[in-house]
């Protein structure tokens, strides 16, 4: 991880540099934002072209690893755009700013896919989370347009940051921090915002990882250059949704 500076304006409109400190693997800013940078990747599909957010299909879930090659992530492009600016609370108390979709008209998204509660999250096997459709149904919320875990029923609204609106989970999903080239239409990850679960997912998972990636240290490593970004229904044999 890289440490970066924050900046803050005061009340006489003075800018300022705010120092980060590194605490348990999250970079705190002094004006409370949850951050860490890492690598910058470029998501491409599974014969390694970058993918094109113009050719992205509307509410189709699809997954990607980062910032570790074990860790799924979720890239919607939503039906409207993401709201900006959106002011989000950990359950720890903390408070950061999630700035809104990428693209012409920020309507692509990007969030870790283990979810905050019971660190479910998609495997090759099955996935018990999933983007729910607009117009879907789910019994975890009231409508449609939300990530459903449905092992607990917790969702996430991802058109405010994946912010924790019903079931069991507290925090939010941690999102994805996306960088759009829109000369050539590319989309990078370049780093995480808010609570993540890494740790927890690499204690509680480690035998299923250790098998499924060689060795648990190997799950741990870092994405560099690229990862490969595919659909939902072609990443897990089985989506379960409830």
């Amino acid at each position: 991880m890289q440490r970066r500076t924050f900046h803050k304006v005061l009340g006489s409109g003075l800018l300022v540099a705010a120092s980060a400190s590194l605490i348990r693997g999250y970079l705190f800013a002094n004006d409370g934002a949850l951050f860490a940078s890492y690598e910058k990747a470029l998501l491409t599909d599974a014969k390694g072209e970058p993918i094109r957010l113009s050719a992205l299909s509307t509410e189709v879930p699809y997954v990607f690893y980062y910032p570790h090659v074990s860790t799924p992530c979720f890239l919607i492009k939503l039906p409207k755009p993401a709201t900006q600016e959106v002011a989000l609370t950990a359950a720890s108390g903390e408070t950061y700013l999630w700035k809104g979709g990428v693209g012409k008209e920020g309507k692509v998204v990007a969030f870790s896919a283990i979810c905050s509660h019971a660190l479910t999250h998609p495997n090759p096997e099955d996935s018990f989370i999933t983007y729910i459709p607009k117009d879907g149904k789910t019994l975890a919320y009231e409508k449609g347009g939300v990530v459903v875990c449905s092992s607990h029923l917790s969702a996430f609204d991802p058109t405010q940051g994946a912010k924790n609106v019903a079931g069991e989970a507290k925090d939010p999903l941690a999102s994805i921090v996306l960088e759009y080239d829109e000369t050539n239409d590319k989309v990078y990850a370049s780093g995480v915002l808010g609570v993540e679960m890494f740790h927890q997912y690499f204690r509680i998972f480690r035998p299923q990882l250790a098998d499924r990636f060689q060795s648990a240290r190997k799950a741990k490593q870092l994405v560099k250059i690229s990862t490969a970004t595919v659909a939902l229904s072609e990443f897990s044999k089985e989506i379960i949704q409830y």
